[in-house]
């Protein structure tokens, strides 16, 4: 057991933290998405209105993210939207997204590190996606076996900044002190204001424009900012020490 006030594990937000920040097209996303409706030999069968459709829905979505920390996954949007769709045929939809889920190279070091420092690696990501597709991302870019533990709220009932979820990321990483967790997020609502809420640490990395429909009704103040994951490890081992 660590000394008190010392730290057992750093949690990590995916998209936009892990991920570079990319600005998206929804419309061509909705488009992409809409390519996994099940056609039928309909009038109404009308690939730019299902996109619209699904756009509309993916809003409500968010908004239950946002508001009231509500999970959802794929098959919830295509729900909410009114559609059936085929699994199978979400292949368009994968593909739109896959150019944005490169992992920054500063991972891999940084994660190498805080293991250096006898420190758990996690995370927990608001994502209607799979683990399955998440798992694949992270294999493909050769720092999957680095994770102790990861969380994908399609999984689980709550969204950040639900401290549930931030307790299913610790559980998942093996720890129980939230005070002696670090969070690292680009969201000064679901990351910050969430983690120090659920009675972590959290380091901010500004650097992604957070569409106005997502923000939530808070901005957490960090204990840290960083301009690049590099300057998470040194940070995280100051506290480490000092404690």
């Amino acid at each position: 057991m660590s000394p008190a006030g010392r730290l057992d594990a750093v949690i990590f937000d995916w998209g936009g933290t892990l991920t570079q920040w990319h600005d998206i097209d929804f419309h061509a996303e909705c488009l992409a998405l809409a390519q996994a409706v099940i056609a039928t030999p309909s009038k109404d069968d009308d690939h730019h209105a299902h996109a619209a459709r699904l756009h509309a829905a993916g809003d409500v979505i968010w908004g239950r993210s946002r508001d009231h920390q509500e999970s959802s996954t794929v098959a919830d949007l295509f729900t909410e939207a009114g559609l059936e769709h085929d699994p199978e045929l979400l292949a368009a939809y994968r593909e739109f997204w896959e150019p944005h889920t490169g992992t920054d190279q500063q991972v891999a070091p940084l994660f190498d590190g805080l293991h250096g420092l006898g420190l758990k690696v996690g995370v927990l990501s608001n994502t209607i996606w799979p683990r399955a597709w998440h798992e694949e991302f992270f294999r493909r870019d050769g720092v999957d076996h680095l994770i102790d533990g990861d969380v994908y709220t399609s999984e689980i009932p709550w969204t950040k900044p639900s401290p549930d979820a931030f307790g299913a990321a610790m559980a998942a990483v093996g720890v129980d002190d939230p005070a002696r967790c670090v969070y690292v997020g680009d969201r000064l609502f679901d990351d910050i204001w969430g983690a120090r809420n659920a009675g972590m640490r959290a380091i901010h990395v500004p650097h992604s424009a957070i569409p106005r429909n997502q923000v939530g009704h808070s901005e957490g103040v960090p204990d840290a900012v960083v301009q690049e994951l590099a300057e998470v490890l040194p940070v995280v081992a100051d506290w480490h020490v000092r404690a």
